[in-house]
């Protein structure tokens, strides 16, 4: 018997069976080709099996924003449906041009976590991601899922402000090491970049939650959960938010020192204790609006969906309920 093999564009090749239905609805396939696992060989076989249930027009991205952009005018167009063929940072970008339209967002797996797909029930594999997205088209059942958004940025689960933005800086910088090292890159990042930036004199912010404030170091805020993967561990750090629970997330991180660090990524990347019961950490959830400022001048590091978007001297937050649409 001869063995399966683990090569996504064999598998496709050997194994995709495609509909007999003539194509109806109209796709657009908006393609990141840097991303961890694109290849030219995979996206062509991905289209071409697609083309068995949907009328497909794939645009690869050209530079930071064109997803963006290349939404827009597919909402407008009339599109059935945008797929996001990339990482987290493909599908933030993809779900900023279709917020609070009619077109629905789906996505494609390429990048190494894939953090949205998960969410949405997507599965991880390539193929097994195109083999599901041919099923579905003869049971189409769009929904509206909630969004959130910080200054001018929306998100689709999450954003980080402070030591958390400050590793994804890092990590984004080096997109060889990210894509072969994974979430073991990002751990090392975090420690050196607390060694560096946050041991001495870090900076400090303060968040303002209808009543409640608090000082901290960094802030995570969520529009669901989990907050992130590593490897096949879901990570959790806020609880209470859901994609359709029409509110955000949160925890801050009073004070960041060698001491309290390791037990802090303990719970959070092992499966210790809740994150939120750290005597260093501060929850909150049920929130629909709230602000974060700088309190000594310097200006924060944001981050959305694991993508660096700059600094900022402050972040307002919200949510959009149901304000945009998915399928899955």
């Amino acid at each position: 018997m001869a063995a399966t093999s683990t090569d996504p564009v064999q598998r496709l090749e050997a194994s995709l069976a495609l509909g007999a239905s003539a194509p109806s609805k109209r796709m657009l396939m908006i393609v990141n080709p840097y991303a961890t696992t694109v290849s030219d060989r995979l996206r062509n076989l991905v289209v071409y099996a697609l083309r068995g249930r949907y009328k497909v027009d794939a645009i690869d991205t050209e530079a930071r924003g064109h997803a963006t952009e290349l939404c827009r005018e597919a909402a407008q167009e009339g599109y059935d449906v945008v797929v996001a063929f990339g990482g987290d940072g493909t599908v933030n970008e993809a779900a900023n041009g279709l917020v609070g339209s009619d077109t629905p967002l789906s996505c494609l797996p390429g990048g190494r976590t894939n953090v949205y797909c998960r969410m949405l029930g997507i599965p991880t594999d390539p193929v097994d991601a195109t083999e599901h997205l041919l099923r579905i088209a003869d049971e189409w059942h769009p929904r509206r899922v909630d969004i959130a958004r910080v200054n001018e940025r929306y998100f689709t689960f999450s954003a980080g402000v402070g030591l958390d933005a400050s590793v994804v800086e890092r990590v984004d910088a080096h997109p060889r090491l990210k894509a072969r090292v994974g979430e073991w890159y990002y751990t090392w990042t975090g420690v050196q970049t607390f060694l560096r930036r946050y041991l001495v004199r870090p900076p400090r912010l303060e968040i303002e939650v209808g009543s409640q404030r608090f000082s901290g170091v960094t802030a995570i805020i969520q529009n669901a959960d989990p907050y992130t993967y590593f490897g096949d561990r879901s990570v959790h750090l806020a609880e209470g938010a859901a994609l359709d629970s029409r509110d955000l997330s949160g925890v801050v991180l009073t004070r960041a020192n060698p001491i309290d660090v390791p037990t802090i990524t303990w719970r959070a990347l092992l499966g210790g204790p809740k994150l939120a019961g750290h005597r260093r950490v501060r929850a909150f959830n049920g929130a629909t609006h709230l602000r974060i400022r700088s309190i000594d001048g310097r200006p924060l590091p944001l981050q959305v969906d694991g993508d660096y978007i700059g600094e900022a001297p402050g972040a307002a937050f919200s949510v959009i309920p149901q304000g945009i649409a998915v399928v899955s």
